[in-house]
């Protein structure tokens, strides 16, 4: 294809990308290439099936050496997809990478427009708004700034934990920040784990102390972050530490202090058993808890709250660990990556009152009944009611909380193999008729169908068909004394009514309470559950929209504990590799603020990332480059037009909409 000539002083190439069939089913390629030869400046235009390969990028680096090009627009797929690929083909051509433009006529133009006439005449105007555009591109150059070489992590379950063994076991220094007393999350509290029916203890506390020990972590639990200022590379974030009143240091879980407390009987609910125990109000949560450091409940102590205990817990320790003078600290860190692994709540099977969660005293949720088969639980691993006699049938509910337009309408994704092992367990522990009751049976992972197949001929029964109702209400004999399961099986096409003596509610997975406080405070973003959200699902599964901020495990969706530790890694990984570069390039989009500012102030409240400040000295607004992402906020508010963005000035824009007013 010949050169087609400009005017000599701007010499622009337009790229037309087929992406296969992506675009050129709906765009006519080749009549928006002639369409692209006519416009101003235009010195080169062609059209390539791929051009994100590298035989597309050679072809972009080769007609820019042999055409004289100084500009270049690529039409294809969103710049979030390629811009820094055919930026960086740009570059190696020997041109400033600033100087390319994309048009996004494939998410933009060939995925949304039904015809092929609307899809080529939408595709043809933002070719020509491009074009004009880049003909006002300035000549930027990327800056950097040095990264801090520590890195926090935020949870203590087993994402968080393997991301913190990952990056330590690197050489670098890591904070782990868990609220709870104890690291270990949810998986510390399982009996077992599917497929492999493995001790999740024995796969878990060899992990945990790896963290205690490791020279490279600090293990800050029992405390939470409260804020985060600075920016990728370099934050500097304060953690809250709460009070034990126990001096960590000096305590070597010796329990004497439990022994010796005041109540010789715990009486308070036990959190790590979700309530099926009791606990003195200095405890530690379970015998494997890391740190083995006891602590003292400030609501339920007498001392805290009364002051008039005689304080035997005191006297019993001869290491003199007991402080009831703690207070609150607080410790300031500086990190050059952030990984949240801020895990999931159970959802609460209260909110469905047809299936009796709190009204019926044998209807447990699936958490439950993992601390009753624990040999370290309440029960020592006996699964009996709540009069103490074993079961001798047991109904499981799938999909509690999950899979329904009242409460939750994804999938939990663990729900169905966990009920599958816990019914299993059921019937090895009590010889009891188990029955499932099934949505759909989802057992989509590495020997989930195998595992599926093995309950299967342990002769426990599965109903497909959403619980209309648990009721205590008896119509025949046999229903005396018994829950009673309202169901219709769908397989059967018939409503049945399945009396048992325990109910098993499979609760699915909810964020946590507090995920919008999460999303404030590390400024990144949420999807529509609720769940932290990704840069991209499949190309950035663990980068966040704040550049330096990652995620791993079930704070971005539910997931299984393999799913997990395989994030965890990435995590890890992304955040080493941040880290290791040793600087961050800072793209050259940052706004600006002239010296003709009247310092009003409106930019500096409207900003989103904190990057604008006024100088006491001149009175006038200044960016912070490092912190400043580009968005533009500033820019549209303010009223005198002297904050302008580079990358986005007025001229640029101006000519991208004259681009599209002008030639369609």
């Amino acid at each position: 294809m010949t050169a087609i000539q400009g005017d000599g002083s701007i010499r622009i190439g337009v790229f037309i990308c087929h992406c296969g069939i992506n675009i050129a089913a709906k765009v006519n390629i080749s009549e928006v290439v002639e369409f692209a030869k006519t416009l101003p400046h235009v010195a080169y235009a062609t059209d390539y099936q791929f051009l994100c390969s590298d035989p597309g990028q050679e072809l972009i680096k080769t007609h820019i050496r042999e055409n004289n090009l100084n500009r270049i627009v690529v039409a294809s797929c969103s710049p979030l997809m390629h811009e820094v690929t055919f930026r960086r083909a740009a570059g190696e051509a020997g041109l400033n990478p600033f100087y390319v433009q994309m048009a996004n006529i494939r998410e933009q133009v060939s995925w949304v427009t039904k015809d092929m006439k609307s899809s080529t005449t939408k595709a043809k105007a933002l070719v020509a708004a491009a074009v004009r555009r880049v003909a006002r591109h300035d000549a930027l150059e990327v800056r950097q700034v040095p990264v801090k070489a520590d890195v926090l992590v935020v949870g203590g379950g087993i994402a968080g934990i393997q991301a913190a063994l990952t990056i330590a076991n690197s050489d670098k220094k890591v904070y782990l920040v868990e609220r709870e007393p104890t690291i270990g999350g949810h998986m510390a509290q399982f009996d077992k784990t599917f497929p492999t029916l493995d001790c999740a203890a024995c796969i878990l506390t060899p992990k945990m102390s790896s963290v205690a020990v490791h020279p490279n972590i600090t293990l800050l639990t029992f405390s939470e972050v409260v804020s985060v200022e600075g920016y990728t590379g370099n934050f500097r974030v304060r953690i809250k530490r709460k009070p034990r009143y126990v001096i960590e240091d000096k305590c070597v879980g010796c329990n004497a202090c439990v022994d010796a407390c005041i109540y010789k009987q715990p009486r308070f609910p036990d959190e790590f058993n979700v309530g099926l125990s009791k606990r003195k109000p200095v405890y530690m949560p379970f015998p494997q808890a890391t740190p083995s450091v006891v602590l003292i409940d400030p609501e339920s102590c007498i001392q805290l709250k009364k002051g008039t205990c005689k304080m035997p817990c005191v006297d019993a320790c001869d290491r003199n660990a007991i402080d009831f003078n703690q207070k609150e600290e607080f410790l300031d860190v500086d990190v050059g990556a952030i990984i949240l692994a801020t895990g999931y709540q159970p959802f609460n099977p209260s909110r469905i009152p047809e299936y009796g969660y709190g009204k019926y005293p044998n209807v447990y949720t699936g958490l439950e009944v993992e601390r009753l088969v624990n040999a370290a639980g309440p029960t020592q691993g006996q699964i009996v009611l709540k009069d103490g006699t074993k079961p001798k049938s047991v109904g499981i509910i799938h999909c509690v909380g999950s899979r329904d337009q009242k409460t939750n309408p994804y999938c939990s994704r663990v729900c169905c193999m966990y009920s599958l092992k816990l019914a299993h367990l059921i019937k090895e522990r009590t010889e009891a008729e188990v029955f499932n009751f099934y949505i759909d049976m989802r057992a989509a992972g590495k020997g989930y169908e195998e595992f599926y197949d093995r309950v299967m001929s342990e002769q426990v029964q599965v109903i497909r068909g959403r619980v209309a109702e648990v009721t205590d209400w008896a119509v025949t004999p046999e229903e005396e004394g018994k829950l009673v399961l309202r169901v219709e099986d769908t397989l059967v096409g018939v409503a049945r009514r399945i009396p048992v003596d325990m109910v098993v509610l499979s609760v699915g997975l909810e964020p946590q309470p507090d995920v919008e406080q999460v999303q404030r405070l590390f400024n990144i973003s949420c999807s529509k559950g609720g769940w932290l959200l990704e840069r991209h699902p499949k190309l950035a599964p663990v980068s966040t929209f704040t550049d330096g901020i990652f995620i791993a495990g079930a704070c971005q969706g539910p997931k299984d504990i393999p799913d997990c530790v395989a994030q965890a890694g990435a995590a890890a990984g992304e955040a080493m590799a941040l880290i290791d570069k040793g600087h961050v390039d800072l793209e050259p989009n940052a706004a600006h603020v002239r010296e003709n500012c009247s310092g009003c102030r409106t930019c500096i409240s409207a900003c989103p990332f904190h990057a604008i400040s006024l100088d006491k000295e001149t009175g006038l607004s200044v960016v912070n480059e490092a912190l400043c992402k580009g968005c533009g906020t500033c820019v549209a508010s303010c009223p005198s037009g002297v904050a302008q963005q580079q990358m986005f000035t007025d001229e640029q824009i101006y000519e991208e909409i004259e681009g599209i007013m002008n030639y369609v």
